[in-house]
């Protein structure tokens, strides 16, 4: 393994999008555009370049854009580029289009670089991933070659040159690292379930925004799930039921079922990161999880601030969503602020802050 070899990074913008109907690098997912979320997960590491097919679409970004010369041939000219224009030999390929690719892949796929190999390739044990991999500059001799030959399919490229396939059958990665997004549903399908709390003092009114949430989710066709945080430890099974004498006994653990639902319960302690992963795991999990209060953790958050309780917020700037409050003017705070009541507000902050 080879860990002092150092590599560019070249994000593939791509072209025409047509199964999405726009452009998806510049498709918001969590409050940044496809290809700036990838961009940030290299920020720092080293050089990044994107491939683009139009001018003027990405230079905002503040990344180095190199343009295609040859018109709608795919990928292979994207990579092309970004090795003529690299500052590195190896250079870690990706498409914008991946929204969980990170700099970690990059850096498992950058130990095997060896003199034996011109290309890094990631397979899933499933499909291969050519816009997953790192490629040497040796190979441009052979993609000038393909494209006189007007053969653009990157599969020809690595069975052309001394190709390395790297699998992740049996590492720590997941295999949505690899995974890109071709189609709205699929777009759609990235950001859910969205986890988001809803916070504030005792009293200020957490309960009844998440219900007014809930009725919007409801009329926009999306299921919801609440967790809910009981610092009274008032959770307890109704004193002569069947379960409660089951827990008497000593069960660890009882669930009751009827045909049209369930109820689990353990003794022990689960904070929401579990609850969460238990909701995610459901037959039918919630496009949408709720948590009640947490205001101090990281999860994205709306805080409800009312003047007769306490007059300021209290959370970290850099989680709030938005803040909704009787008190605190848009001027005091760069976080988006509404009032108490306008709910519709706070739902069209909270889809755009999600890209739902």
């Amino acid at each position: 393994m080879n860990k002092t070899v150092s590599f560019s990074v070249g994000i593939l913008a791509g072209g025409k999008s047509s199964r999405m109907g726009q452009n998806k690098a510049l498709m918001e997912f969590n409050n940044d555009t496809m290809i700036g979320r990838i961009s940030k997960q290299f920020k720092g590491f080293g050089e990044v370049l994107v491939s683009a097919s139009q001018r003027g679409l990405y230079e905002a970004e503040g990344i180095k854009v190199v343009y295609d010369e040859n018109d709608s041939i795919g990928p292979v000219e994207g990579i092309r580029q970004v090795l003529m224009n690299a500052d590195t030999e190896y250079v870690f390929v990706c498409a914008a289009d991946m929204p969980f690719v990170n700099r970690e892949i990059a850096e498992y796929i950058a130990e095997f670089i060896s003199s034996d190999y011109d290309c890094y390739v990631v397979t899933d044990g499933e499909k291969i991933h050519p816009l997953c991999a790192i490629y040497s500059k040796r190979v441009l001799p052979v993609i000038e070659e393909l494209i006189r030959e007007k053969k653009f399919r990157l599969l020809e490229l690595l069975n052309r040159v001394r190709t390395k396939y790297i699998s992740l059958e049996h590492t720590s990665f997941d295999k949505k690292v690899v995974r890109n997004v071709n189609t709205k549903d699929e777009f759609l399908a990235l950001s859910l379930p969205v986890v988001f709390t809803v916070s504030g003092f005792h009293n200020s009114g957490k309960t009844g925004l998440i219900e007014k949430l809930i009725n919007e989710f409801i009329a926009e066709g999306r299921t919801v799930g609440v967790i809910k945080h009981d610092g009274h430890d008032h959770i307890r099974v109704a004193e002569g039921t069947d379960t409660a004498r089951a827990r008497q006994a000593g069960a660890v653990c009882t669930a009751v079922f009827s045909d049209t639902g369930y109820v689990f319960e353990a003794q022990g302690s689960a904070g929401p990161k579990r609850l969460i992963e238990l909701m995610k795991a459901a037959e039918a999990p919630p496009d949408i999880i709720i948590l009640e209060g947490f205001k101090n953790s990281a999860y994205p958050k709306i805080e409800v601030v009312r003047k007769e309780v306490c007059p300021e917020s209290v959370a970290d700037t850099k989680s709030l969503i938005c803040i909704a409050t009787d008190c605190i003017s848009p001027d005091e705070t760069s976080c988006p602020v509404y009032g108490l009541d306008d709910v519709r507000g706070i739902f069209s902050c909270l889809k755009k802050y999600f890209g739902i």
